[in-house]
């Protein structure tokens, strides 16, 4: 185990290297630094000290160093629109995001798994064919349209809920929460369901195929041959097993909706991270960008290593595998 653990952990490190490379190409190369935080009518001197004091006149081996111990250190630049550090700004807009991520998680977990295992258990009924079929629409569906569909209904049309905005949150230290706001809840419903609907069609087809092959296995055969009860047979044999593969999915899915909720917070206007990423590259914030990439690389990374290691942990023959 401890062999799997270290495995992985060299193996993060490494993609986080190259990441980190990734995003200093970006900070050093993706326009000029000097020109968008010195004034209009800098003379050469300014420009050529502010050059000198952000280390721009070093080697770019000694630059990516400094990048590196900066980075490491949470130092992670100065957003040339805001002027702030853009730790702060990440701080501020983080909150908002793993809230809608949260929620559309949580909704696609707690009804693409009961559709899937509806679908295995009668495939051939209509409602599992009109679960499938409502399932390849919201598959092929695109997020924009979906979220402009839902704004159309329930905010212009019905006027039930809010088309854009967080609502009304509470502050918990530094943590902005809009859960526990009526107002907050309601501002998350739409953009909650259009994140959530990829992600629950996805879990809802995967638990299906991974249930309908489970129920043939031998096993399950041996099961019911035994007299053991339907429900034990459905629920505690065959869907638990069925579950593995939702771990890791689910996992990657979590990474990807954090760094896809671009779209989504884009159209309703959801202060997160990435409606200020979609503002950085409108202004050409390099700084905002190359700390968004790395943090959603750095997602990326710990959710991986964490399911690698949640693999190794439940399954036995992966730990015997690697010794």
């Amino acid at each position: 185990m401890l062999k799997v653990l270290l495995s992985r952990l060299g193996q993060a490190a490494l993609v986080m290297l190259v990441v980190s490379a990734l995003s200093f190409v970006m900070f050093r190369y993706v326009g000029d630094p000097v020109a968008s935080m010195s004034r209009e009518n800098a003379s050469a001197e300014e420009k050529a000290e502010l050059r000198r004091s952000l280390g721009l006149d070093q080697p770019v081996v000694v630059q990516y160093g400094c990048f590196l111990e900066n980075t490491l250190s949470g130092n992670l630049g100065i957003s040339y629109r805001n002027q702030r550090p853009v730790t702060q700004l990440i701080a501020e807009r983080l909150p908002a995001t793993l809230e809608l991520v949260f929620v559309a998680t949580v909704l696609s977990l707690a009804l693409g798994i009961p559709l899937g295992v509806l679908c295995a258990l009668k495939p051939n009924g209509a409602a599992a064919r009109l679960v499938q079929a409502l399932s390849l629409i919201g598959i092929s569906t695109p997020t924009f349209v979906t979220g402009i569909v839902l704004i159309l209904v329930f905010a212009v049309s019905l006027g039930w809920l809010p088309s854009f905005g967080r609502g009304q949150v509470v502050d918990l230290g530094w943590w902005s929460t809009g859960l526990l706001t009526l107002s907050g809840l309601k501002a998350l419903i739409l953009p909650g369901i259009t994140l959530a609907l990829y992600q629950l069609t996805l879990i809802m087809r995967l638990v299906r195929a991974e249930m309908i092959d489970v129920l043939s296995s031998d096993y399950i055969r041996f099961a019911k041959a035994r007299g053991l009860p339907k429900r034990y047979i459905h629920f505690h044999l065959a869907l638990r097993n069925a579950l593995m593969p939702v771990i890791t999915v689910t996992g990657l899915q979590i990474g990807s909706l954090i760094a896809f909720a671009i779209v989504t917070e884009t159209v309703f206007q959801w202060p997160g991270m990435g409606l200020l990423f979609i503002q950085a590259v409108s202004f050409v914030d390099i700084p905002v960008m190359a700390a968004y990439l790395l943090f959603v690389g750095l997602l990326f990374v710990l959710i991986n290593t964490v399911v690698d290691i949640l693999y190794a942990v439940v399954d036995p023959r992966l730990r015997a595998r690697s010794a």
